[in-house]
């Protein structure tokens, strides 16, 4: 059943239908199941008082409900197929010459969250691959459009879910990466692309309860999550999406300069790069989320204290280029 509903009384799982073309609001299409209250909060700063809702649509968000850190389980309505799995919107704003820089950073950012959180319901090797095809079309984007990445790099959402936080990283690292390899053409970016995006996809095999948990895991807890990196190594294998940056990425993102990462324990040199890069954006994207524990950070605070307190984590020298990503520079400097 259609009714109209204030914009206030909305609730995650209800299926809004927001009444104006995608042109005019910050969402990938006009319909969609609510998923954060974060959405709605968008909803109601974007100036719509009322909208539509489709009851019959509607889906159970249970772990929604409680705002905790970490990996929220979505709610799994259907199963997803390559042809699906891409929300159309994605390609048509990529490829619109025509689309303002700023509205195409938006639209890209929000249906490649909507991208990230169907594959995680579904990873299988087929949807995998239409993933990383995708990808290979936003980091095109990333490397031509300046002005695009310009806007893309500020609009990422605070609402550290993996899906989300899999959407930051991925941006902050092909940028990072454009900055760092510039002219240099030795260096696969699609499969880096892939490989930032993709670099917790092995939170699917991690038990939810342990993800969301709001307080200090156990240190049996703890054991089970430093096992992600290698779960995701092991689940791009197992589906034949496993290329040496993929691999790399998804098992040296938490790996640290002074040895003190996991899961082996690297220092210095025996890490790679591109583990170093994930690794730089995964931190700062900890750091200005919104936590059931803690207040998000802003950028400034984020990188004072990357500077501060954790510089021993990462090689100074990429941590400056990071840095410079976030000053009030023209698009054209990035």
């Amino acid at each position: 059943m259609i009714k109209k509903i204030k914009s206030k009384d909305l609730k995650p799982g209800m299926h809004v239908i927001i009444p104006s073309s995608w042109l005019n609001h910050p969402f990938a299409k006009g319909r969609f199941n609510i998923r954060s209250e974060d959405q709605i909060k968008k909803i109601i700063e974007s100036g719509f008082d009322e909208v539509k809702i489709d009851t019959d649509q509607e889906i159970v968000i249970a772990a929604i409900e409680p705002q905790v850190s970490g990996y929220k389980e979505i709610a799994p309505p259907s199963k997803w197929n390559p042809a699906t799995l891409v929300p159309p919107v994605l390609r048509e704003a990529i490829h619109d010459k025509h689309l303002a820089a700023e509205k195409k950073a938006s639209v890209v950012y929000e249906s490649s969250v909507e991208l990230m959180g169907r594959l995680l319901e579904d990873p299988k090797a087929e949807n995998i691959g239409a993933a990383k095809e995708c990808i290979s079309d936003i980091v095109d984007m990333v490397l031509s459009q300046d002005d695009t990445s310009y806007h893309l790099l500020r609009i990422t959402s605070h609402d550290f879910y993996t899906y989300t936080h899999s959407v930051n990283v991925g941006v902050f690292s092909i940028l990072l990466a454009k900055s760092l390899f510039r002219g240099n053409d030795a260096h696969n970016m699609h499969e880096l692309g892939a490989g930032f995006f993709l670099h917790d996809l092995g939170k699917v095999q991690i038990e939810a309860a342990i993800i969301n948990k709001p307080g200090k895991l156990t240190d049996d807890e703890m054991k089970q999550m430093k096992a992600h990196p290698y779960q995701g190594y092991k689940l791009l294998r197992e589906t034949k999406q496993l290329s040496e940056e993929c691999g790399i990425i998804a098992l040296q993102h938490h790996e640290r300069e002074d040895g003190t990462g996991y899961p082996r324990g690297l220092r210095g040199n025996e890490i790679h790069n591109y583990g170093r890069i994930c690794c730089i954006a995964d931190v700062y994207d900890a750091l200005t989320a919104e936590r059931s524990y803690k207040a998000k950070l802003s950028s400034f605070e984020a990188l004072n204290m990357m500077k501060n307190q954790m510089l021993h984590f990462f090689p100074k020298s990429m941590f400056e280029k990071f840095v410079l990503l976030f000053t009030d520079s023209q698009p054209k400097c990035l």
